[in-house]
């Protein structure tokens, strides 16, 4: 069969579109350190169980972690940097002032494979290994963990305040904000099925339980059971920083109860909720998927954080390997 000029271009450029897709893919590899780091998974768990026993909600908070640094220039560690002469750290951006913790477990996890493996593994790694090994842990799913990340050289807080999904965002907001990053409803929907662990502050939920809306009454979509015991625990005037269990049902069990939970009105976060109480929001059908299965929410939740693992990664000759989470390499 013979092709014209046009048609024989087309073909070359289909077949440079498959191979650059290909090679984009190929960039984050399961076996990244099968030979220079082999034990790092097993390590990265070790300590990750460790400070499991002494504090239960520390594998939700290190998953938040891995959430809060992907959504800022991508996976790239960047949220485990302090302040310094150079750098403006986005630890003090809201989404993650006085809520985001765990550091001092990434330093652990950081100390344990630098001895077994010496400037290997990047920080941004070590986040996307401990996320998926406080799942597990918790008795959620396991999914093979791509890797060969490195870690930025510098910090957003800006991006991390304006990119940031946020208690109060509407679903409106929340699925562009996902799809900013290249995310689906899907994802959105499933990663936030990792509130099916961890504690929130009183501040995040005040509005919803006294003056939502401006309308200096709840929100009408909160169980008024629910609604009652959230009072109790978050008074008005009270401490802001008093913890809710984001499930109220197993707390720190990694499960599909988050979903159940919002078909009984009881999600804590306004941005929960909404995935449900939204009349006619794509998202109401997966809600209502993910409660009935836990099996499709687990297939569905790993998949989804391969995906938030692949958001804009450093790889290559591009940024480094920290030796220090904290800082950069001669900072």
């Amino acid at each position: 069969m013979a092709y014209s000029s046009s048609s024989s271009y087309y073909l070359l450029f289909l077949l440079f579109a498959i191979q650059l897709a290909h090679v984009s893919q190929a960039q984050l590899s399961s076996t990244f350190y099968d030979t220079s780091c082999p034990n790092v998974s097993s390590i990265v768990r070790n300590v990750v169980q460790q400070a499991q026993s002494s504090d239960p909600r520390i594998v939700a908070s290190l998953v938040r972690l891995f959430f809060h640094d992907c959504f800022v220039q991508g996976c790239d560690g960047s949220i485990l940097l302090d302040n310094s002469s150079t750098i403006q750290s986005e630890k003090d951006a809201l989404p993650n002032k006085n809520s985001a913790r765990g550091f001092d477990v990434v330093d652990n996890i950081k100390t344990a494979v630098e001895n077994a493996c010496p400037g290997v593994v990047s920080c941004a790694d070590i986040l996307a290994l401990a996320a998926e090994s406080s799942v597990d842990l918790a008795g959620g799913p396991t999914w093979t963990v791509l890797l060969g990340r490195r870690d930025s050289t510098t910090a957003n807080p800006t991006v991390a305040n304006t990119s940031m999904p946020v208690p109060f965002d509407s679903i409106t907001v929340l699925q562009q904000k996902f799809s900013n990053v290249g995310l689906n409803v899907t994802d959105l929907v499933a990663l936030s099925g990792a509130h099916t662990f961890g504690r929130s502050q009183c501040l995040f939920v005040l509005n919803r339980l006294y003056n939502f809306s401006g309308t200096g009454s709840p929100d009408p979509s909160l169980d008024a059971t629910y609604l009652k015991t959230l009072q109790q625990n978050c008074p008005q005037g009270g401490d802001t920083t008093t913890l809710n269990n984001l499930d109220p049902t197993t707390p720190d069990t990694f499960d599909n109860n988050y979903f159940s939970n919002l078909q009984n009105n009881q999600g804590l976060l306004q941005s929960d909720q909404e995935l449900f109480s939204t009349s006619g929001a794509a998202t109401v059908s997966i809600v209502n998927s993910f409660a009935g299965d836990q099996k499709t929410f687990f297939q569905s939740f790993a998949s989804s954080m391969i995906n938030m693992g692949n958001i804009s990664p450093l790889t290559g000759s591009n940024g480094e390997v920290r030796s220090n989470c904290r800082k950069v390499n001669g900072g």
